[in-house]
């Protein structure tokens, strides 16, 4: 081979563009005995390559299996599912009886300044909630004029 060939090939395998037979022919060229004296160091290198690959270890791997007990984490899931069935069934119809009860007094008052307060304090919460909505819209209004301004349609 000439030497020229084995030292771009050699360029090439230390760059990582080499193919697999230019693989070859290096591993071939520096397992030779003519190998060129400025190649010299580069022999232990190839040679270890094909030393390490027909090696074969023969450690053994234990493969542990862990095996989960079942039985438990399905017994464990049915008494959440049905801890949360019971629950439901619990609080709905705690539900259904205060909605019976509120049914039943349909907002009316006995009291006639009792009343008042009553109407006072719901038109109070209305009147807060509107006067924040007008706030939004208040700032949309000016955003829009703010944007009016600099693009100028």
């Amino acid at each position: 081979m000439e030497l020229n060939k084995i030292e771009d090939i050699l360029e090439k395998y230390f760059q990582g563009e080499t193919s697999i037979a230019e693989e070859n022919q290096l591993k071939e060229y520096f397992s030779s005995s003519n190998v060129a004296q400025h190649l010299e160091q580069y022999k232990p290198m190839f040679g270890y390559f094909s030393l390490a690959k027909e090696q074969k270890s023969t450690y053994e791997i234990p493969l542990q299996s862990k095996k989960r007990n079942v039985a438990w984490l399905s017994i464990a899931a049915s008494a959440v599912v049905l801890l949360g069935i019971g629950t439901y069934f619990f609080v709905s119809e705690k539900n259904d009886t205060t909605a019976v009860a509120s049914q039943t007094e349909l907002g009316t008052y006995d009291d006639p300044q009792e009343a008042l307060k009553a109407t006072q304090k719901a038109l109070a919460l209305l009147s807060n909630n509107v006067n924040v909505g007008i706030e939004s819209v208040q700032y949309i209004k000016e955003y829009e004029e703010s944007k009016n301004r600099i693009f100028k349609q």
